[in-house]
């Protein structure tokens, strides 16, 4: 549409409503008003592009999506730890998929999406986008509205979302994202120095930097530890180590540097009855608090004062929050090496990001965070998330989604998961997308019975091969269950919510301990209804 202003648009409302009036019985009148209305009332400000249809759209209308579970890639590290998961095929069908599982249940997303260069960097429809393409914009905005729009719809309430991105599509994906997210939930947009190029092109200036960014789900959200690390000047201050395992420390006076008050003024009596004069200016600390320090191995006895140690772990951050400029992370290269070290190949995969750069951006969540990434590529979210846990003591969890194409899921991504096992163990399931024909003819009711299996293990991060998971699907498998097993050893079943237990069933259930889970109904619901099967 035209631009109009303000006052050509009211003044043209204001007429519609003069023929609505007038063409009351008009049934078609009116819906041609309505839909004028409908135009004039449109956004006055963003973008607007062209609609494509992709071949996972088509595909939708014939066939229902579902996962299939890869069991020979299952790596099982801790059965009582929760499970991570790799999504291979079109990032689209996982993320329809995650919405029956995970909506509202994310706390934060990377992503790096194609940059949209015009040089085989971006498939559309399984064909390269490329400069001349007149649709370049429009098809890669169309593909990246779908699947924020999902992302959307995936993340908590006060849930974060991060998108890398370059010049080439910068100022269409803030739009994007104020449309998707709104306006109000753009926290900041950072710029990472790439690298340190002097490469030029002609009429140009070097390039070296990338943006990235950060979305709130609304503006109920906490930032986390975003704090810049501890300057490498200081970091040199910390060059004590007891051998106790707490690591590098420095000493610091324990004498006030205000004006004493009576709460910090005393002389203290170490554990072996010294005596340790109160100095001019007092302590630092109440008495019942230096006391702590001494009983936990914090104090350094030396000359006529006392010191206490000051571990670098638990100073690793000034305390100042975090500009938006990043300059102090590492540069692409070292998501090549990064990569080449964890799979021993080489030129697997062009300018993977490095963990570092993703571990900034996770440390801005909580440490138990579950995190998303459905444009995985190399697999570096899922390293850095594991990296970050071993640093910190977190239990953070992925859900990684890429493509297979050129094999990269299996060869490169699912490999570097694996190798990393060694120093990073934790738990992985594999699966890959799938269709399943509708037809109004056939029952589709037991086929899909099959694939509820992968969305319960999706939702509840579990492999129910484990020995103590159990799932019934129908009330005959549960009955014989209960019949023929005399010891239950379940810790957890899940139950198609259709299976009615009996008051003895129940009572044995509890008796073990074991929790009883049911499995939701809104998994094929819709489909299962359009079809006709329920």
């Amino acid at each position: 549409m035209a631009n109009l202003s303000q006052k050509r648009r009211l003044r043209m409302l204001s007429f519609l409503e003069v023929l609505r009036k007038n063409n009351q019985d008009d049934v078609s009148s009116l819906r041609a008003i309505n839909e004028i209305e409908q135009t004039l009332k449109e956004k006055k400000y963003g973008l607007v592009w062209e609609e494509h249809t992709e071949h996972v759209d088509t595909l939708v209308s014939d066939n229902i999506l579902i996962f299939n579970d890869v069991t020979s890639k299952t790596i099982r590290r801790n059965a009582s730890e929760a499970y991570n998961f790799l999504l291979e095929g079109d990032n689209l069908h996982s993320l329809k998929l995650l919405e029956k599982t995970h909506r509202g249940k994310i706390d934060i997303i990377y992503i790096d999406p194609p940059y949209n260069r015009g040089k085989n960097d971006f498939i559309y429809d399984d064909n390269y986008i490329v400069k001349e393409d007149g649709y370049r914009h429009s098809k890669w905005l169309s593909f990246m509205h779908k699947r924020l729009s999902i992302a959307y719809n995936l993340l908590k309430k006060d849930g974060l979302i991060f998108v890398s991105i370059d010049d080439n599509e910068s100022a269409q994906l803030r739009l994007l994202m104020d449309e998707v997210f709104g306006v109000e939930n753009f926290i900041n947009c950072f710029v990472w120095k790439r690298n340190s190029s002097v490469k030029t092109e002609k009429d140009k200036f070097t390039v070296n930097s990338e943006y990235i960014l950060l979305y709130s789900k609304s503006r109920v959200f906490t930032l986390g530890n975003a704090c810049k690390p501890l300057a490498e000047a200081s970091q040199k201050l910390f060059k004590y180590d007891d051998g106790d395992g707490r690591g590098k420390y420095q000493t610091v006076s324990l004498q006030k540097p205000r004006d004493p008050g009576p709460e910090t003024t005393y002389d203290y009596i170490d554990n072996s009855g010294k005596i340790w004069p109160c100095p001019a200016k007092g302590w630092r600390m109440k008495y019942d608090k230096l006391k702590a320090l001494e009983n936990d191995n914090r104090l350094i006895f030396t000359g006529k004062t006392l010191r206490v140690k000051d571990y670098w772990n638990e100073r690793s951050f000034e305390g100042k929050r975090l500009d938006t400029l990043w300059t102090d992370l590492p540069e692409n290269s070292t998501g090549s090496s990064e990569l080449e070290r964890a799979i021993g190949k080489q030129n697997t995969f062009e300018n993977p990001k490095p963990t570092k750069l993703i571990s900034r951006c996770l440390e801005i969540s909580h440490k138990d965070a579950l995190v998303l990434d459905f444009f995985a590529g190399s697999g570096t979210t899922g390293h850095a998330v594991q990296l970050l846990n071993q640093i910190d003591g977190g239990n953070r969890r992925y859900i990684l989604c890429t493509n297979n194409e050129n094999n990269i899921c299996e060869e490169v991504t699912y490999q570097r998961l694996l190798k990393i096992q060694d120093d990073l163990p934790h738990n992985l399931k594999y699966f890959r997308t799938g269709l399943v024909k509708k037809n109004e003819d056939i029952p589709l009711t037991d086929e899909l019975l099959e694939h509820i299996r992968p969305l319960v293990e999706l939702e509840y991060a579990c492999d129910i091969d484990e020995a103590s998971i159990g799932i019934f699907l129908t009330e005959d498998d549960f009955d014989q269950f209960m019949e023929e097993v005399e010891d239950i050893t379940l810790t957890k079943v899940f139950l198609a919510s259709d299976i009615l237990l009996s008051s003895e069933q129940l009572q044995r259930m509890n008796d073990v301990g074991c929790e009883i889970i049911r499995i939701p109904e809104y998994y094929y619901r819709d489909e299962l209804i359009e079809t006709g099967d329920i």
